[in-house]
């Protein structure tokens, strides 16, 4: 008993003398994980009750207050808000019911510790709403707040692991809807506005917080769990298509997540908005998703790809209602754990809804290239990134986490077994629980299920980026057997990294084939299974479309990729033959006939698409100019020819879309202009009036003689407001006079002209386009100037698209030349920036090299 009360006393003298955290890093603009995980430790019970007086006139400022309830059990520091906004934005600040003296600095706002207590506060704040995240039209407006501008909009603890109740009160015009987390509980009016409260929310991090406030239309579901949608679409066929598939999608995509789970729908509703300009596909807001409307509202035409991508979309942000929402990461450097659980469910829950797709073919389409995409470049990344401050976290988003996380998820699943996969990730949803995680804490819970080492095998795919290349050292015997066959595989960056990874290798005979399964998990692979086998006519590697990596090739077996009669096999030949063109190993001009022999052939929708956007890639990007001029007559000739024979709808609109993209040719216009026209109908080929709509924005383009005319009467034939106001906004990039383009371009040095962000990258693909780079090469020192200020005034996307629809569309020296001079002038350069820069970039340098 003595010696126990001696170590207690110990314990509490060491405690008293326990230094308190330093502060050295908490005022730093952004949020610093120090300031992070002292807050993490400081206060707990978080509960935020807010009301936004939203005006009818967009230019008039929105009052606001907070009434912020929290437990403090730290006062060695004062309480530290961020609010990311001016000063002149604070009113007043009351403190436990006194008048408090506002300290606002460094975008937070610092409470006295002397005014705070132990236990229970209330801080009362009047303030103007910040408007960076807020996203205000003239008849309607939506929050955006992820990663971290939850702090533009209002007083707060902006981390995630910080999980806090909201109640919400708006009062907005009358004829306006109001969407939020929370069940709408009570209205009232008030002259010509009305005041919607709000039932308190679920427990959510900041970033999930959200509202939509506006004119728009609205839809009830009518099944056992009612949803509620608003939308501002239009066109009536669009909406009685869409409507009733959308609620089916969502029910569907929570009924089998609780099944897989074994986690009943964690919130209080699954409600969403469809908004026209939305950033991007969709936002997994608690209990109010926000979609961009052209993802969801697809017309009776819609082809099976457009339809599962909208049904993955749907998956993709329902998921998130577990992974994410329900479990969230503890700190953004582990955001890709959501967005890979997102991607890899989504995948999951659409394949029965989808029988007659192949769903093996379509996650390697849909992954692999967009993976390598990021992944081959000098700017790619690993999956989890280290991360100082919250301010760049919108930096760690992109391909890597979206696209190559869900391909080692796949083979972490396959290695594990589903089963033993699924039962973990039940286990680490119950543990964790309205609460947040790491990617330690899912490895301790799947090492449970499994003999693997996962924290090493994690160690190469999750924390360092890169991918292998794979080669083959051959052996014959006198009889013409195989008497040694070893696989090697080098880091493409030369470092000594490994990739643990399953796939498989088919050998092709006359009379038939042989596959080996294939476990590498050193640096060399003797295939033991191999030897003895006959001398293969030819080897497919990767067949199963698993592994990951710049795979072997023959060109002398490119004539047989089209006769490939497993699709699968066809898709991953394609994607090799692909990245071995831009690894240098194959002439662009062999790969371009390949492709153009492939899209020819090619029976599979899905294939089709990925064909042609391999083949565009290489003819805009990797072919010189003598050779464009020398392929584009036959390629013309072959997609018309296509075109007029009795394929499916949805081949005919991917080959539409290949032939609208590259028919720049008089001959080419002439036949655009006719369908345009609508002189001409191509028969199966389906063409809404967004297509026309496209169609004579690209006539103009390419320079049509009457592309004034073209434009002037598509304006006409427009009905809907928001998509008028797009087409009004992309006139002048697509002016033929040089001039006004160039004006346009100028004008978004100010960050009000880039608001709508989805509307300014269409623009710059225009003005950029390959066809006007001899004009618009001059902006590009413009463009790599704009990037930090894109960064801190635009949204998670916005900076790597930004950068691949100017600068990474040119394959000129003189491109090149402006990039790498704008490096080596700034060689302390924001890193992350720089990262973006390679990365859109990629194939711009590697034209350099590949055309010389």
């Amino acid at each position: 008993m003595k010696n126990l009360l001696l170590l207690c006393g110990i314990a509490l003298l060491l405690a008293s003398c326990e230094k308190p955290a330093s502060d050295a890093h908490f005022y730093d603009s952004g949020i610093s994980s120090e300031l992070a995980q002292f807050r993490k430790l400081q206060v707990s019970d978080i509960h935020y009750d807010l009301t936004f007086e939203i005006p009818a006139e967009k230019s008039a400022s929105i009052p606001s207050s907070l009434l912020l309830e929290v437990e403090i059990s730290d006062l060695s520091h004062p309480l530290i808000l961020d609010f990311n906004e001016e000063s002149s934005h604070l009113l007043s600040l009351e403190v436990n019911g006194k008048k408090t003296e506002i300290d606002h600095r460094n975008q937070h706002l610092v409470i006295p510790k002397e005014s705070l207590i132990k236990g229970s506060n209330a801080i009362a704040i009047k303030f103007i709403a910040g408007e960076l995240s807020l996203n205000r039209n003239d008849d309607f407006l939506y929050t955006l707040l992820v990663p971290d501008r939850a702090s533009t909009l209002f007083p707060c603890f902006d981390q995630p692991n910080l999980k806090a109740n909201y109640s919400l009160t708006i009062t907005a015009p009358r004829d306006w809807k109001v969407l939020a987390g929370a069940p709408e509980v009570a209205s009232e009016e008030n002259g010509e506005f009305v005041t919607h409260r709000f039932s308190k929310s679920d427990l959510m991090s900041t970033y999930l917080f959200s509202f939509v406030a506006g004119k728009f239309e609205e839809a009830r579901s009518d099944s056992d769990f009612p949803q509620t949608m608003l939308y501002r679409e239009t066109n009536p066929e669009k909406i009685e298509a869409s409507i009733p598939e959308l609620f089916t999608l969502h029910q569907k995509a929570k009924e089998f997540l609780e099944e897989y789970t074994a986690y009943p729908f964690p919130f209080q509703k699954l409600d969403f908005a469809t908004i026209p300009i939305f950033q991007y596909g969709g936002m997994e807001h608690v209990g109010a998703i926000q979609y961009r409307e052209s993802s969801l509202f697809l017309d009776e035409n819609a082809t099976d790809s457009e339809l599962l991508s909208r049904a993955k979309l749907i998956g993709h942000e329902t998921a998130h209602m577990w992974f994410g929402d329900l479990v969230t990461m503890d700190w953004f450097e582990d955001v890709w754990m959501k967005e890979v659980f997102a991607n890899f469910m989504a995948g999951k829950l659409v394949n029965p809804t989808y029988p007659n797709i192949n769903h093996e073919l379509s996650f390697l389409t849909n992954h692999y290239p967009s993976a390598y995409g990021e992944d081959r470049t000098k700017g790619t990344n690993p999956i989890k990134q280290k991360l100082a401050n919250l301010k760049d976290a919108g930096s760690l988003y992109g391909s890597i986490i979206y696209e190559k996380a869900p391909i080692m998820m796949r083979q972490l699943e396959t290695a594990m077994g589903e089963a033993a996969f699924q039962k973990g990730i039940q286990k680490y949803i119950k543990t964790f629980a309205h609460g947040n995680a790491d990617w330690n804490d899912l490895v301790e819970i799947l090492d449970e299920n499994t003999e693997m080492d996962l924290q090493q095998w994690s160690e190469v795919w999750v924390n360092q980026s890169g991918r292998p290349i794979l080669s083959d050292k051959i052996e014959l015997a006198n009889d013409g057997t195989i008497s040694s066959f070893v696989i090697t595989q080098n880091a493409e960056d030369g470092s000594d990294k490994i990739w643990p990874q399953l796939f498989d290798i088919t050998f092709f005979y006359p009379e038939g084939s042989k596959t080996f399964s294939v476990s590498m998990v050193e640096k060399t692979l003797d295939l033991k299974e191999a030897i003895g086998a006959k001398q293969p006519s030819a080897i497919l590697y990767n067949s199963n479309g698993l592994g990951y990596g710049v795979f072997p090739l023959d060109q002398a077996s490119l004539s047989n990729i089209p006769s490939l009669a497993d699709e699968v096999m066809r898709g991953q030949s394609y994607i090799n033959l692909f990245e071995n063109t831009l690894s240098g190993n194959i002439e662009p001009m062999l790969a371009f006939e390949t492709f153009q022999k492939g899209i020819e052939l090619e029976e599979n929708e899905i294939l089709s698409r990925l064909i042609s956007g391999e083949l565009s890639t290489i003819f805009w990007k990797y072919l010189n100019d003598d050779q464009r001029a020398q392929v584009l007559p036959g390629l013309e000739s072959q997609l018309w020819s296509q075109l007029q024979k009795d394929l499916s709808t949805n081949l005919k609109k991917t080959i539409f879309s290949l032939y609208s993209g590259i028919a720049y040719s008089p001959i080419g216009q002439d036949r655009l202009y006719s369908v345009w026209k609508k002189e001409v109908e191509i028969k199966d080929l389906k063409l809404n009036p967004d297509n026309f709509t496209g169609l004579a924005m690209t006539l103009a383009l390419y320079g049509h003689p009457k592309a004034n005319e073209i434009l002037i009467e598509e304006r006409s034939r427009i009905s809907n407001p928001d998509k008028l106001d797009r087409f009004d906004f992309l006139l002048p990039a697509l002016s033929q006079n040089e001039s006004e383009r160039d004006t346009f371009f100028e004008s978004f040095k100010e960050a009000d002209n880039r608001e709508k962000e989805s509307w300014v990258l269409s623009a710059c693909s225009y003005i950029h386009h390959p066809l006007n780079q001899n004009s618009a090469i001059k902006h590009l020192p413009l463009a790599l100037d704009l990037l930090e200020d894109i960064q801190k005034t635009g949204d998670i996307f916005f900076p790597k698209r930004w950068m691949s629809v100017t600068a990474g569309q040119y394959t000129s020296p003189e491109a090149a030349k402006i990039v790498s001079g704008f490096l080596d002038k700034n060689p302390d350069y924001n890193p992350i920036l720089k990262s973006k820069i390679l990365q859109a970039t990629d194939d711009l340098m590697r034209a350099q090299e590949i055309k010389q």
